[in-house]
């Protein structure tokens, strides 16, 4: 098992999931999407469909699943994030809202998660 610090294994978590993403066909159009209000990690598109992408990777479940971590108010944020993205950019269509958990070197992408 790769052992990081928490930054360096979040970076990584996002390197390893934009890769996923990218082998899956899809085209990458943000990494890091920043505003004073929050972050976005990954925004991707899939012919029509607009995916936001929040990317938590831990060592190990002790402290709780890395897709626990995205709660309410997390997805609150992110959907909040996302409109503001879609209007600034002049983005239309669909839009999915996943979560890429990885524990250890495990990734587990969970599409149209909330």
């Amino acid at each position: 098992m790769v052992d990081l610090s928490k930054q360096a294994r979040g970076t990584w978590g996002e390197q390893r999931a934009a890769r996923w993403y990218q082998d899956a066909g899809y085209t990458i159009l943000e990494r890091n999407w920043r505003t004073r209000t929050g972050e976005i990690d990954l925004i991707v598109r899939n012919n029509n469909e607009i995916v936001f992408c929040e990317v938590k990777a831990r060592r190990s479940n002790s402290v709780g699943t890395a897709s626990e971590a995205v709660n309410w108010r997390k997805q609150k944020r992110i959907r909040t994030l996302a409109a503001q993205w879609l209007k600034e950019n002049n983005q239309h269509g669909q839009v999915r809202f996943d979560v890429v958990a990885i524990t250890g070197n495990q990734i587990n992408v969970i599409e149209a998660a909330f």
